[in-house]
């Protein structure tokens, strides 16, 4: 080992000796190759000087002769590159003394020639011809061939100083080489030592390799068997927290987690979008942009007993419901809260984990349910009620109209039997309003025109509503027809335009809309009693005062209305609902106090091809057949029995069906069965008819009643072949609907 590293030493001290020699004869090589590639760029740039030369003088001359602009362009091209040519050319030969001075000596006599052909050029513009010629005749030959003389000189001078330095940098080659084979030579016998020496050392090298390599083989297999326990460990580490993370960002359910001081540290998009969360805010600002409140909607929470406060507390709550009123205005919001308390890891709060979900849309679906339920039972009940009430008017009607027939040679009493047929006829109509609410009259259901009968009605809008009022309508052209009572669908669209004039006391506007729609499941979903499917949906906007969310809740409920006492029934909007439901379509309304009101009925789509209206039916003289009248009223059926006696008819009376079915199997002779429809004694008149069509096939039957309950109606719509008279009706309606069934 000491012989290694003297022979190393010597081997060392040679090589720098060496090296230093050659670095320095490379670096003078390197600097003698610069100035010959100087050199070489002075030659080629004296040897371009002269062709530039001659082309200024050239183009000169040229534009003298023949006063081309080409010329003087070219001239001046020439002239401008000259001048800086030179320049560089005499910072190039600065080093040498005898080039420099030639060039520049060529330099002072080139600007003496181009200002001589600038004049000349300026003379031939000017028209000056005898000064130009003048000037063409001194031709300066003595300037030109010195120029051209002082050229050739430098080149020549460079020349000899590239020859010179191309020898030297020969000779510096030469000596270089001799050098590097010396070199060679001494490190060729350095390597010869060192490899004996080396042989010597790499025998004791084997064994302590040899020794030490099987515990190499033990640490490399520990270590890759450790590796791949923390690389396995880490794949499972960034795994859980991807699905952690990616779990939490998905959530739902708004997630805030807070320190002790109400600093949120954690949050999720949820919480961005259900509690207008932003980063920074803390909680104490969250709570400043709404009012909470219990389940109720009632009853403030103190900030004590807010959700944060309770669970930095060190409390643990599941499912408290809270309704938030935004400062915003904006809708409120039912949020149902967990939270629980952190703890560090000696068991002190550390902050706050708090979980919201939104219970908003199922708060709405139950509202929605229990109004749904709750206009049904009125309806159930209005029905009824109506019943009854129908069969009194009808007695009372038809009285009052055989009163003032009878009264005519009496004015002061015929005008009181009058005044009591104007009230009967007014109750006629409210009672109408109630079953149409209650969903129990009948309607008469065809393919109808949506588009058609909306710009028919729109006609006879605007005298009822006034000039106050501004009549649009935007009704999209493909709207399909809808499947409805067309009269019900008038009636409907006069009562919302009544409405809507009402809200517009100072005057406004009125838009009518059409057009096709599809509710969805999800729709469906958030609205219990909607089918989902295609609709036609009639639109009708005003820009009135509009409502608030009590009045809405309460604006289809009969007799419910928020105009002074005489002003109105409150039955007109209870109608129109009841007329959407019967004919299986949906209606919602939208307002916004002082920015008006919007009412959307969605009516079902027509089945076929769309119907024209029937033509009014001319007025039916009496006749001589018998009718079996089936009514359980007494006062109804005395006085139906009376008015088909003054029309000629005659009549068999009974109460009850199973009377009537006993007195059609004792041989009973008759030509229609004119029944009640709702009647005591377990048998309808839907049951009757069909037991005595039975017995005397091809009878014809008619059917009146108060209210249909589905016994001759499925979904609102009279079956097929039915013929219904409606309580209360005239003498003409009776005439008419007898006569009709009897030709049937």
């Amino acid at each position: 080992m000491p012989s290694q590293r003297i022979i190393l030493g010597i081997g060392l001290a040679i090589l720098f000796t060496i090296g230093a020699a050659s670095v320095g004869l490379d670096l003078t090589s390197r600097s003698d190759r610069a100035a010959v590639d100087r050199a070489a760029g002075i030659l080629e740039k004296m040897s371009d000087m002269r062709p530039m030369l001659r082309r200024a003088e050239s183009a000169a001359r040229g534009f003298a002769i023949t006063g081309d602009p080409q010329f003087a362009r070219e001239y001046c091209d020439a002239s401008d590159t000259i001048r800086p040519a030179f320049a560089a050319l005499i910072e190039a030969v600065k080093d040498s003394p005898t080039e420099k001075q030639l060039i520049e000596s060529a330099n002072a006599l080139v600007e003496r020639k181009i200002a001589l052909n600038s004049d000349l050029i300026r003379l031939k513009i000017a028209g000056d011809d005898a000064a130009v010629a003048a000037l063409v005749g001194q031709d300066d030959r003595a300037a030109t061939a010195e120029i051209a003389g002082n050229l050739q000189k430098a080149v020549a001078e460079e020349r000899r100083l590239l020859a010179d330095t191309r020898a030297k940098i020969k000779t510096n080659a030469m000596f270089l080489l001799a050098i590097d084979l010396a070199g060679v030579v001494l490190i060729l016998i350095l390597a010869a030592a060192l490899m004996a020496s080396t042989r010597r050392s790499r025998r004791e090298l084997q064994d302590s390799l040899t020794a030490t390599q099987a515990t190499n083989e033990a640490l490399e297999a520990a270590v890759a068997e450790r590796t791949e326990h923390l690389v396995a460990a880490h794949n499972e580490l960034r795994l859980s927290a991807v699905i952690l993370r990616s779990t939490f960002h998905s959530m739902a359910e708004a997630v805030l987690v807070i320190d002790t001081r109400g600093e949120v540290l954690l949050s999720n998009p949820a919480a961005e979008k259900m509690l207008r969360y932003r980063p920074g805010m803390t909680v104490e600002l969250l709570r400043s942009l709404s009012t909470l409140f219990y389940a109720d909607g009632v009853t403030p929470v103190l900030t004590q007993d807010m959700p944060a406060s309770r669970a930095l507390r060190g409390e643990a709550f599941d499912a408290i419901e809270l309704v938030v009123r935004p400062v915003s205005g904006r809708p409120p919001v039912h949020l149902v809260v967990s939270g629980r308390p952190l703890r560090d890891a000696a068991g002190a709060i550390s902050g706050a984990a708090l979980v919201y979900h939104d219970a908003t849309p199922s708060r709405e679906t139950e509202r929605k349910l229990l109004q749904s339920q709750k206009l049904d039972a009125i309806g159930k009940l209005t029905g009824g009620v109506a019943h009854d009430f129908n069969n009194m008017l009808t007695v009372i009607t038809g009285t009052t109209e055989m009163l003032v027939e009878d009264l005519a040679s009496q004015p002061a009493l015929r005008k009181t039997a009058e005044l009591i047929d104007q009230a009967a006829e007014r109750c006629s109509e409210l009672i109408q309003h109630l079953l149409a609410f209650a969903r129990r009259q009948p309607l008469q259901p065809r393919d109808v025109d949506v588009n058609a009968s909306v710009l028919d009605i729109a006609k006879l809008l605007q005298p009822t509503l006034g000039e106050q009022i501004e009549i649009n309508s935007i009704l999209e052209q493909e709207t399909a027809s809808a499947h409805i009572d067309a009269s019900q669908l008038a009636n409907s669209l006069l009562n919302m335009a009544i409405n809507a004039r009402d809200a517009m006391p100072s005057g406004g506007k009125l838009l009518l809309e059409t057009r096709n729609v599809v509710l969805d499941e999800a729709y469906a979903q958030a609205n219990p009693d909607v089918r989902p499917g295609p609709y036609v949906m009639l639109a009708v906007s005003d820009t009135g005062s509009g409502m608030s969310q009590d009045v809405m809740d309460k604006v289809f409920e009969p007799f419910f209305t928020t105009k002074e006492v005489g002003k109105g029934s409150g039955l007109g909007l209870s109608m129109v609902y009841g007329f959407v439901k019967q004919s299986g379509g949906h209606i919602r309304i939208y307002s916004e106090v002082g920015h008006g009101t919007t009412i959307k009925l969605y009516l079902p789509p027509a089945r076929g091809q769309v119907e024209t209206a029937p033509a009014t039916a001319a007025a039916l003289p009496g006749g001589t057949e018998t009718i079996m009248v089936v009514e359980d009223d007494e006062l109804v059926r005395d006085f139906v029995s009376g008015q088909l006696h003054g029309l000629g008819y005659r009549t068999v009376g009974a109460a009850t069906g199973p009377a009537a079915l006993s007195l059609v199997e004792d041989g009973q002779a008759f030509d229609l069965l004119f029944t009640d429809v709702i009647m005591p004694g377990g048998m309808s008149g839907r049951d009757l008819a069909e037991k005595v069509r039975k017995l005397r096939p091809g009878i014809k039957v008619l059917y009146t009643s108060g209210y249909t309950d589905n016994a001759i109606v499925n979904q609102g719509r009279l079956d097929p072949g039915v013929l219904l008279l409606t309580k209360p009706y005239r003498k003409s309606q009776l005439a008419t609907m007898i006569r009709c069934a009897l030709t049937e």
